[in-house]
Formats: structure tokens, sequence, C-alpha cells
């Protein structure tokens, strides 16, 4: 018998339904006419252990325990789930075969393999275990990855990585929490300080832009337009370029600061005649943008919608589980595999069955052509969120869940139709021996962007401004044909007074970006040259939770858009050390987890050094009180003590955990015992 272990029953079900009928429906699992089983998990089955279930002392919280390190991983099945447990204990006894559908990603990977592991399987049995990779419920697609199994131990590093993530949050969050909230009731806080792995810093980036625009102070600062005109009266005008000379007068980024200077160059220029320098007229060309990750969506929604990062994932989650319409939610690809091309005619073809709107007035799309989506190298696990071959009945979505079919859909569309092409013109002038600069833009073909005009006026400005992120468009200025040496007239020059701004306050779809290329905001050099732009904080998986987490611990607050850090979020990064409050340590993490994934590091040279600034952390806290939290009164009804770890598992995130037998792949080494001194 083949027992097929899904990650949640709506996964089961899809499996069930591809295999032979009639099924019998048992408790907790669905037996095919074959004798084959599918059962599931429902998340995490297994949870770690707390700390004193190493040793009964650790349920008083002292500083000197700290830091808690176990020597062999524990781990407890959930109270709720102990029956299912009981049914995946007697089917596995029963199956010859068994194959790990869990969802595709890391953690699909390890909640899985580690109830596999707790429930004792060895020998031929675990050696010849599969992995079953779905990303779409539909039967046809079920029916493919079936037909794509994969042996279960090619997964080994992934579930490693997992694995070592999960004991990484705990040994943080845990042992971080713990000391950060012994030392701020010395000074009066009477709450729990939840000091987490990745949220930590989130937070930290919130408190550090809410300081900087308390602390901005604007200033005035300077340009000149020349309003030029041609022989035939052709009017147009151009931006002055200060020179070296001026660079006493001007701030680090390029800003004229004094008034008398620009009102100089005003006074020089007009009613002078001005001579075309340099004329470069260039063709252009943009392609399609990707088609989404979960974390480019999240972003895209919350510009366009105005949707949180949780509503995102939550509706995503619907449109994937209830409707079928798009693929596997919890994707940080943005690329598809080759193979996948020949299904884009039937998938075209649900599109605009289900939703025609999306190319009324253009080109139908054409299937055959292929852009740089479809890339092998790319792929892994799993690939970027796309429509289903399910025809869409939109009437019965929610408003959300249809505005999100739509963006996929229309990004996906987008693969299949030519570049963007434009020409751009540059243009040079000199005025009384100072330089003026030009640029216009011309449309060619819209190509791609044709689909973004079937948005109203407002929501294709703010799609466009989505969309084309890394496209510096302009105003799509009208200049005359100009050629070099030719003569014109300044006609006037205008002083524009302008002040400096402050950073704006974070908003959802920003600290989401923040999140994920957080290489911007690593302050450590070294760090920085390793990360990958892509490299970031948290999961794709884990984000939404992480900032919603924040909200609920009351350490952001909203304002209409914005986002901002309340006094016990200020008070709470203002006393930790540096090095826990931004994602210099944590985006090293991430990055080291993704090469142990990659097979390019091992658990163990991860988990050491981990141990070590761990170890170092808790000395710092340990050495100074945490006064910023002096007279900071904590959120009404505190926190529960239960939880220690930095990331709580909610809707949006999936609960951490492992098992011993588990840790014999990642590492058979013995951890240290259990420590009960903390350095001071």
């Amino acid at each position: 018998m083949i027992l097929y272990i899904a990650e949640k029953p709506s996964l089961g079900r899809a499996i069930a339904d591809v295999l032979p009928k009639p099924l019998k429906k048992g408790d907790g699992f669905i037996r095919a006419a074959n004798g084959d089983c599918v059962s599931w998990c429902v998340g995490h089955l297994l949870e770690q252990a707390e700390p004193d279930a190493y040793s009964p002392e650790y349920k008083s919280w002292k500083f000197e325990h700290l830091p808690i390190v176990p020597e062999t991983w524990k781990m407890k099945p959930k109270y709720k789930m102990r029956g299912q447990i009981a049914v995946l204990r007697g089917l596995v006894k029963e199956a010859s075969q068994l194959v790990n559908a869990g969802d595709p990603d890391r953690e699909g990977q390890l909640l899985v393999d580690e109830i596999i592991a707790h429930l004792g399987v060895n020998g031929a049995k675990l050696q010849n275990a599969q992995r079953l990779l779905i990303s779409d419920l539909n039967p046809q697609a079920v029916k493919r990855a079936l037909g794509q199994l994969r042996s279960n131990r090619e997964f080994i590093p992934l579930s490693t990585s997992a694995l070592a993530r999960s004991r990484a949050d705990w040994l943080y969050g845990m042992n971080m929490t713990r000391a950060y909230t012994i030392q701020g009731r010395k000074v009066g806080y009477q709450g729990v300080l939840s000091v987490g792995r990745v949220q930590t810093p989130v937070l930290g980036l919130v408190v550090r832009r809410d300081a900087e625009i308390a602390e901005f102070v604007s200033k005035p600062f300077y340009e000149v337009l020349a309003h030029l005109a041609t022989d035939n009266q052709e009017r147009f005008s151009a931006k002055w370029q200060p020179s070296e000379a001026c660079q006493p007068y001007m701030d680090e980024e390029g800003r004229v600061l004094s008034r008398g200077l620009a009102q100089n160059v005003v006074g020089r220029i007009s009613g002078q005649s001005a001579r075309v320098e340099k004329v470069v007229a260039q063709d252009k060309k943009q392609n399609a943008p990707l088609p989404y990750s979960l974390s480019a969506l999240q972003i895209d929604a919350a510009k366009r919608f105005g949707m949180s990062a949780k509503s995102v994932l939550d509706t995503c989650q619907s449109l994937y589980e209830k409707h079928k319409l798009i693929t596997y939610p919890r994707s940080d690809s943005r690329y598809l595999p080759v193979e996948q091309h020949a299904l884009a005619p039937s998938v075209i073809g649900a599109v605009l069955s289900g939703a025609s709107e999306l190319v009324d007035g253009c080109e139908q799309p054409n299937a055959k052509l292929k852009s740089k989506a479809w890339n092998d190298k790319k792929v892994d696990a799993h690939h970027a969120i796309v429509p289903t071959e399910k025809t869409a009945n939109l009437s019965n979505l929610s408003q959300a869940e249809k505005q999100l079919y739509l963006q996929i859909a229309r990004q996906y569309l987008m693969q299949f139709y030519p570049a963007y092409l434009y020409k751009e013109t540059q243009v040079e002038i000199i005025i009384a021996g100072g330089l003026f600069k030009t640029k216009a833009k011309q449309e060619v073909a819209l190509g791609w962007k044709q689909l973004l005009k079937q948005s109203t006026k407002a929501d294709q400005e703010k799609s466009q401004a989505v969309q084309s992120q890394s496209d510096d468009d302009e105003h799509l200025a009208n200049i005359p044909a100009l050629k070099k040496g030719q003569e014109l007239l300044c006609e006037r020059g205008e002083l524009l007074e302008k002040q400096t701004q402050p950073p704006k306050h974070f908003t959802d779809a920003t600290l989401l970006s923040a999140m994920t290329g957080i290489s911007r905001y690593v302050t450590d050099s070294e760090i920085r040259k390793i990360l990958k732009e892509t490299d970031g904080l948290g999961t794709e998986a884990t984000r939404a939770g992480i900032i919603e987490l924040l909200f609920k611990r009351n350490y952001l607050t909203r304002q209409g858009k914005s986002i901002l850090a309340t006094e016990v979020g200020k008070g709470l990064i203002n006393s930790l050390p540096q090095s826990a409050t931004t994602p210099d340590m944590t985006a090293l993490w991430e990055n080291n987890l993704d090469a142990i994934s990659r097979k390019e590091a091992k658990y163990q040279s991860f988990m050491e050094p981990l141990l070590a600034s761990l170890q170092q952390l808790i000395s710092q806290a340990g050495a100074q009180l945490p006064t910023s939290l002096q007279g900071v009164k904590a959120p009404d009804g505190g926190f529960k003590k239960r939880r220690y770890s930095g990331k709580k598992a909610t809707s949006a995130t999936k609960k951490t955990a492992t098992t011993k037998a588990t840790s014999k792949r990642a590492a058979t080494t013995k951890k240290p015992a259990v420590r009960k001194k903390a350095g001071t």
C-alpha cells in the first residue's frame, strides 16, 4: 500500500480525487479502490518542548539559567493532534511505500519528515520514501505531479535547513525573551518583552525610520529651468546641471542650497542664446515584469488595493485551496519551469474564458512567445504564482479574491506579449556657459503595457508605478526635433524653490519591500557584500505573520496607511544591543539557511557560531538595565508566558518544530549540555 502524507486535508483530498475510485473515507484518511491511502497532517503535528521539559527548574524565569541550550532536542505531539498522529501511526505500519506530500517549501518538507521520524520509520521504508510536489490542486495538475515523483532523500538538505531555522528561532527567541523580560522587571516594566530573530529587526527598521522623521529638519533647495524656443517657435524646457564649482553651495545629494547662486543663474540665462551641444536618441525596450512571488504580489496589492500582507496571503490561500484558480501561493520564486510552457495555451484559454475583460481592446496573447520567466535554473521546489487551467467564475469570488486573481492573471498574460518599445532622446544644451539637460520619451509599441490600459485611470497610474518600478519613467515630454550645433533662444529662466522631504513612514508595501530586499538596510559592509539583492528577513510564508505579530504585541500601530512604532516598541529597541535590532545577523542567517538547502553549507557550521553569539548577547543583556522602558506601560493583559519563541505561528505562519530522529539526518553530533549559568 502506498501512503501519501499531505500537509493538510485540502491537499489530501486533491490527491485522493485522482486515485482509483470508489474512494472510502475513514477518520483522518481516504482509501482508494486499489488500497492506496491518503492521510494528512494539519500543519505541524508536533511542537517544540518547553524549557521545563528539559529541567523542571526552567519553569521559573531566572537569569542564571540562561542561555538554555538543549543537549538532545525534544518534541511533543500537539494535544489536539494526538488522534491524527495515531491514525498516521497505524497507516505507516501498514504501508509498503511512503510519499511525502508536504507543501513545496522547506517547512512543508520538514513537517512531514518530522512525523515520519517521530513514528520511528527507518530502514528500506525510509530510504525508499518519495516526494510529491504539488503546486496546483486541479486534478490534471495533480495527475501530472504523481507521474513525477522524486526520491525524498533529494530533499534532506531542504528539511535540514528548516530544522536549523526552527532550532535557531527557539534558541534565540526563548533565551532573549527571558533575558530582557527579567531585566525589564528590574526597571518596572511588567510585561513580557518578546525578542525574535526576525520580528525584532523588523521592528528596528520602523523605530529607526520614525526617529529619522522626528529628527528631520527640512531645508530649502533650488533648481533652475530654462524655457527655450527654436526658430520655428517650438518651445520646451531644460534643467540646470550645477558644475563642480558649485559644490560648496550643494548638499551631499547634489542639491543647490544657495538661493543667490540659483537666482544668479536665472539672471544670466534669461534672453540669452543657447546651443544644442549633444543629442542622443536611443531605441529602448522593456520586457514584461516577471510573474509574481508572494512578496511581490503583497507589495503590489498593498499599493494598488491597500491590502495588508496577511490579507493577501489569506486570500491567496483561498484562491489556491478553495477555488483552485492559482498555483501554490507561498512561493519566493518569480520563474517557471520550461516544461510548463506547454500548458500556456490551456492556461491562457482558461483566463480569457473567465476574465476576458483583461484583454478588452488589446491584441490577443501569443502562447508561442516565451519570456525570460521560463528558466529551469531559477526554479527549485516551487515556481511563480500563476493561474491554473481552471476557468474562473468571477461572480463567485469575493472582492479581494477577484482583485488578486485578476492581478495574478494579468501578470501571467503579460508573458505572452512583446516588449514595450520606446524611443528615448537626451539633449544637452549650453546657455551662458552653463549645462542644461532634458529628456523625452516617445512610445513606439505598447507591447505588454497595453494590458495596463484596461484599468481605470487611477488604477492604471498605480499599476504603471508598480509594474514599472525598474523603469525610470518620466512624463512623456514633447521636445522638437533637435540636432547638435542648433541655435536656440532661452526666453527666460525660472527659479524653483523646493523643500527637502523627510523619509516616509513605512507602509505595508514598503515594509514588505524592505524585508524582501534587506541588503539595503544591512549596516555591515562585509555582510552586505555576501548578500544577494533578493535575500530577505523571514520567508514568503512568514513575513505577513511577523508584521501582524508586531501589531498584536502592541509594538506597531497604524495611522492611515502608515506603520509607526509604539512607545513599547521604541523602548524595547532602544534597550537592546544594536546587533539584535538590525537585520545584519538575521539576513546572514537566512543566507546560510538557503546555503544549507542547496548543499553548500552544513547544519553544524550554522549552529556553532549561533550559540557563540547567543552567549555573548545574553552576557550583554545582564550587563545593563533596559532603562528605555522605565515608565513605559505594558499592553493591557500582558502576554502569556507559555510561548518563548520570537516567532509565533499564526494562520499565515507555520509553526516550527523538529524531532530527534530528523536531527540524526541533520547532525549526528550532540549539542552542548544545557547550560545553567550565563556570563555577566
